[in-house]
């Protein structure tokens, strides 16, 4: 199996590997970065990520949460989008949507699969794993693993004191504004993304060596190199890789019904944190539906932190638009996103989880995005 930068992945930069069984023989996957497959190495490629790569498992639960079928009559159902009347196979068909699905209280009004898949089909959910990590780390301060969001970093990960994250907090790392000095730009051959180097010591090195260019907490910075010391964050303050903790804490302790995958960096290796669960469509709902019940379980015992979701979803003060690794999009909804797609939409007023697998044709642009958005607030309007 191919093994990859810590860096390159967390930002989606992968390479391929060599075709698994299973896998269609026309999709070769060798010496591609994934952001440039073709719709057919996506489509199988997006589902057999367990066969291509190194990831750790996540067990299921032998008590799945209850999700009731409760299917609703849609077949009247359109949207207005760029001056078109459309309907959900318009909208499956021309964003590639593999599977879509909607729950209000824990009810599934809709549910549909296309391009081969269907409930049982894992799927990669790219930086949807970060928001993944948040909770897990809301789940790590109420273990008592770390004392609060406040905690500097760099008494958990002193490979990176002596830099400028000497004052950077947990919290700061969950907001995206350290207030270190990164270049994300993947179009500069100079930019930090570009220059970095691959492996998580090797790229702690070189991030201690970036200077502090505004105070933590200040200023919106997305970082790819952050989300892998989020991973390592995490793992040091417990002491277990982040798949084992994920099983417990939230797959197995919620009841996930199928069993879920974590990418590693390789064979043997650690999960990358900002990047690469993949998972059933009903299994991404749920998650949804965990973050809307800010981490109680069904049995009433309480995993997050009592108001955790609720500081996770508040604007930071660098961005409105960004919690810790959530998206906010207005009226208290929230949402974890991946690129090429894939979404978990949460309305917490209204009770609604959409949850959507993918295989857009770019990693995400404006277009793409409103479309989207469209659809997804006229259906939780219809249901």
């Amino acid at each position: 199996m191919k093994q990859f930068s810590a860096l390159t992945l967390a930002g989606c930069l992968m390479c391929g590997a060599a075709s698994p069984p299973g896998v269609a023989q026309d999709a070769t996957f060798t010496g591609e970065s994934i952001l440039f497959w073709s719709e057919q190495k996506q489509v199988s490629g997006y589902r057999a990520i367990d066969r291509l790569f190194s990831t750790r498992p996540v067990a299921a639960s032998s008590i799945p949460y209850p999700l009731l079928p409760d299917t609703r009559d849609l077949s009247g159902f359109s949207y207005r989008h760029d001056g078109r009347k459309l309907t959900i196979d318009d909208y499956l068909r021309e964003q590639r949507a593999a599977g879509l699905i909607a729950i209000k209280d824990d009810r599934v009004l809709l549910e549909r699969y296309t391009l081969g898949n269907d409930e049982h089909s894992r799927w990669i959910s790219f930086s949807i794993a970060k928001s993944v990590v948040s909770m897990l780390i809301g789940a790590a301060i109420k273990d008592g693993y770390f004392d609060s969001v406040d905690d500097p970093i760099v008494d958990y990960l002193p490979q990176l004191k002596g830099g400028g994250y000497d004052k950077v907090t947990v919290r700061n790392i969950l907001q995206m504004a350290s207030g270190v000095a990164w270049n994300e730009d993947y179009a500069d051959p100079k930019s930090d993304v570009a220059l970095a180097p691959g492996g998580t010591l090797p790229l702690f090195g070189y991030m201690r060596g970036l200077p502090a260019e505004a105070a933590p907490g200040e200023t919106f910075n997305y970082n790819t190199g952050e989300t892998n010391i989020a991973g390592a964050l995490l793992r040091a303050a417990i002491g277990n890789n982040l798949a084992t903790y994920l099983e417990h804490k939230i797959w197995r302790a919620f009841g996930m019904e199928a069993e879920a995958s974590w990418l590693l960096e390789g064979p043997g290796g650690v999960e990358f944190g900002g990047c690469c669960i993949n998972a059933t469509l009903r299994d991404y709902a749920r998650i949804g539906i965990f973050a809307m019940r800010d981490g109680v379980l069904p049995t009433g015992e309480r995993i997050l932190p009592e108001g955790w979701m609720r500081d996770s979803t508040t604007p930071s003060k660098g961005y409105d638009g960004y919690g810790y690794y959530w998206w906010l999009l207005g009226d208290g909804v929230y949402a974890a996103l991946g690129v090429f797609g894939q979404i978990i939409w949460i309305d917490p007023s209204r009770r609604i989880v959409i949850a959507m697998h993918s295989a857009w044709p770019v990693a995400g642009n404006q277009a793409l995005r409103e479309h989207r958005m469209a659809f997804i607030q006229a259906l939780a309007d219809a249901l």
